[in-house]
């Protein structure tokens, strides 16, 4: 029996390791699929995740290749007589528009960098295709467009010009007639900036347009920062020139733009020849020299920004805000005038107003970007004017960390550094906007209910006018008596002095 027993017993243990192992397999199994089912699942989801991201990104990014389809697509569009424009022979047949590369593509938005006749420009449309604009309602009809005048055009023109910049009818009228502060261009009514939007051959044609003309223009009147630039580039010298057009593409002038991270925030090697020859203007050092120091290049630079700043608050019947102040939506010229390039934050004061215009719980809800409020909590309502102003923000965001006393070293404790800096400081807490009881009108004329902070401000502008005048005419003085800090090895300010 024993060995039987033993047998038998040895069986049993035999037969439970067996069913221990199947039921661990078993286990094991469920366990595995289970765990390979998320796995797979897991991999799956990132795998979809990470094409959608990809696809986004692509999407939205520069491509030299897309970039040249565009363009392209454009060229089909101009030689189906589509569209039109002043720059598309040049560029679709004759070749004298040489693409050298996207800039910036986000939601549209194209930004282009090439060559015309031989000179580089920046192409730009809001959106990248002729087709995503709205037509022009009234070429629906057959022959329309052959019936239609040079005046109805301006006519058609200048209401959606009044639309895309937020003014009434009587303003646009009034600023035709060149109110304000000795704004350029005198007047004619609405006509005589709207015939810039064209050219010249929309103040004076005899004959009708093309239905491709009307199209084209329509699809730019569209886009703000378009008839920002035609309408004030010949009133102002602080915003870039609009070279020509092809369909919804337009041409403006290439300028270098500035850079936050860059302690000079403007690339001044290619002014740093222009100089003086011949110039001779009051407080810079007389026109004997032919070349600008570092230091005089900050100062004229700071005073082109001053100068910008005056003539958008006082050429126009209404303020022209600007709402996005950052290095990189401004350039400089070679003579070292401060060009706005993106406008595309910019609106006069009746825009600028219905913008601010919102329910609130606390002034934090009455920030749009760089232009502020005060919320009524009374009335749960944001003020339509402007609480702060061009002046404080540049100050803030351009002055301050140009003549910061940490970056200007062993130059900051010179009296006229100091005064630079308090004044500095000063202006970039003054308040700009007027008074909140002032609930409506705009801004007639040039001047404007700003009270008391308005009048603390204008202060504040012509102190930093006379500071950085002085400057120019120390630094000049000291050039001459042979007393250049440059000579000396010294690292003083945030550009390099």
């Amino acid at each position: 029996m024993l060995p039987g027993g033993l047998l038998s017993g040895g069986g049993g243990r035999g037969g439970g390791l067996c069913l221990l192992r199947w039921l661990g397999v078993r286990l094991w199994s469920r366990r595995g699929t289970l765990v390979f089912a998320l796995l797979w699942f897991g991999s799956w989801l990132f795998l979809n995740g990470l094409v959608l991201v990809h696809r986004s990104i692509l999407s939205d990014y520069c491509t030299d290749d897309k970039s040249k389809r565009i363009l392209q697509r454009l060229c089909l569009e101009f030689g189906e007589g589509s569209v039109t424009g002043d720059m598309c022979e040049d560029l679709c047949v004759l070749g004298l528009v040489e693409y050298k590369r996207c800039l910036y593509y986000e939601n549209g938005k194209k930004v282009i960098e090439a060559r015309w006749r031989g000179n580089p420009i920046i192409l730009k449309s809001k959106l990248e295709n002729f087709s995503s604009y709205e037509p022009l309602g009234i070429l629906d009809y057959q022959d329309t467009a052959e019936e239609l005048s040079p005046l109805d055009v301006v006519f058609y023109a200048t209401m959606e010009v009044r639309n895309s910049l937020g003014l009434a009818e009587e303003v646009e009228d009034e600023e035709g007639g060149g109110g304000g502060g000795g704004g350029g261009g005198g007047g004619g009514g609405s006509n005589s900036s709207l015939a810039r939007l064209w050219g010249q051959k929309l103040k004076n044609r005899d004959k009708s347009y093309s239905r491709a003309e009307l199209a084209s223009l329509w699809s730019l009147l569209q886009q703000e920062e378009y008839t920002f630039l035609r309408v004030l580039q010949d009133l102002s010298t602080h915003v870039a020139k609009v070279l020509g057009s092809c369909g919804h593409f337009y041409a403006v002038e290439y300028l270098s733009a500035g850079h936050a991270w860059d302690q000079n925030i403007f690339s001044l090697e290619d002014v740093a020849v222009s100089g003086l020859q011949g110039q001779g203007q009051s407080g810079a050092g007389g026109g004997a020299r032919g070349r600008w120091t570092t230091r005089e290049m900050v100062h004229r630079i700071a005073l082109s920004f001053l100068d910008m700043v005056w003539h958008f608050d006082n050429d126009f019947t209404h303020k022209l805000h600007l709402c996005d102040i950052k290095p990189e939506n401004f350039a400089i010229r070679k003579d070292l005038t401060v060009v706005a390039i993106d406008v595309d934050m910019a609106f006069f004061e009746p825009k600028m107003r219905d913008i601010l215009d919102q329910n609130c719980s606390s002034d934090d809800d009455c920030n749009f970007f760089d232009c502020s409020s005060r919320c009524n909590l009374n009335k749960r309502r944001c003020s339509p004017r402007r609480r702060n102003s061009n002046l404080q923000v540049i100050c803030e965001k351009i002055f301050r960390p140009w003549f910061s006393p940490t970056l200007l070293g062993a130059k900051a404790g010179l009296p006229l550094q100091v005064e630079l800096q308090r004044a500095v400081q000063e202006c970039s807490e003054t308040e700009g906007g007027g008074d909140d009881k002032e609930e409506d009108g705009g801004r007639g004329g040039g001047g404007g209910g700003g009270g008391g902070e308005a009048e603390k401000g204008g202060g504040v502008h012509q102190r930093l006018l006379n500071i950085l005048n002085r400057l120019l005419q120390e630094g000049a003085a000291s050039v001459e008596g042979g007393e250049s800090w440059e000579g000396k090895g010294h690292v003083h300010t945030a550009l390099n002095f």
